[in-house]
């Protein structure tokens, strides 16, 4: 038996702890913040009021910006606190936030290769495209991606209900991380660390296998078209779809695809600021800017609003 006390709080010890650095930050966070939401928000609403936005790939997209509006809200206003010399946070709202995080950052993982396997269907099955992609199949491809973020997240956050946390319960992030709250427990936690290796690995892999093979027949369908034009158009459907994978996808896997013997602190801080606040901040400005049909929407409704 152990004799430490049982943490009720943990300590985030956040960025930094230089007050000159936390007021710089706290401001460029809380404007990243401010444009994460309003940009996301704002493709929402796009989507929802143009009638040429109705089809499954901007379905996709609009719950896309959903997931990526309820992550960031998961991290910016914790760090915003933390960088306000708010640090502590209690037991059960660590969990709940560790909950909520593998929630959506598995459910954008799957949404990401969703909407691979649209694109592939547009392009290489363009005249089965409306019977493949049909109403009741897209609702049930985002339902199945939500699905499986669920189920992900019940299985690591019921193994770190399992597991001690003694004091001081000082975590060194500006989250509760699965792997940073690892290192503060006082338990056996090798068969966590081996369930977060396995099932983020199985997840990262399948997607991104799906992913891969998807644009691999899209690259071959493109190089086929005897059209400049559709070939410009699928290209550049398809870059702003690679961009977001790229970048969502490299700094998940340095922080959630490494044993504790190989986790460095400060390369998870910033893979994780990166993938928490950054991409959400930028997939609306990825998908509008190289997509002729959504910045036709947005000046037919600005001209509609000055009218």
């Amino acid at each position: 038996m152990n004799n430490n006390t049982m943490v009720t709080e943990f300590m985030l010890l956040g960025l930094t702890d230089k007050l000159a650095f936390e007021v710089l930050l706290f401001m460029i966070f809380f404007l990243i913040y401010f444009l994460t939401l309003a940009g996301n928000m704002g493709m929402v609403v796009l989507i929802r009021i143009s009638p040429r936005l109705h089809t499954p790939m901007y379905f996709f997209l609009s719950n896309l910006s959903i997931v990526d509006i309820c992550y960031s809200s998961i991290f910016a206003p914790r760090l915003l606190m933390n960088l306000a010399r708010f640090k502590t946070v209690s037991y059960a709202g660590c969990i709940t936030q560790h909950c909520f995080f593998v929630v959506f950052v598995s459910t954008e993982g799957f949404l990401l290769a969703v909407m691979a396997y649209d694109r592939y269907v547009a392009i290489c099955k363009p005249l089965f495209y409306t019977t493949m992609m049909s109403k009741r199949v897209y609702v049930l491809l985002v339902a199945g991606s939500y699905l499986g973020g669920i189920v992900n997240s019940l299985t690591h956050t019921s193994g770190l209900l399992m597991v001690s946390f003694c004091a001081p319960g000082v975590i060194n992030h500006f989250f509760c991380d699965t792997p940073a709250m690892l290192k503060v427990s006082c338990s056996d936690t090798h068969t966590n660390e081996v369930i977060l290796v396995t099932f983020s690995g199985i997840i990262a892999v399948s997607t991104l296998l799906i992913i891969i093979i998807s644009y691999l027949c899209i690259l071959t369908s493109i190089i086929k078209m005897h059209s400049s034009g559709n070939r410009y158009k699928a290209f550049s459907t398809c870059a702003s779809h690679l961009t977001a994978v790229t970048m969502f996808y490299g700094p998940v896997s340095l922080s959630h695809l490494q044993l504790s013997s190989m986790y460095i602190q400060q390369q998870e801080k910033i893979s994780a600021v990166f993938y928490t606040l950054i991409v959400p901040m930028l997939n609306p400005v990825i998908y509008s800017l190289r997509n002729k049909e959504v910045k036709d929407a947005l000046k037919k409704m600005i001209t509609c609003q000055k009218e």
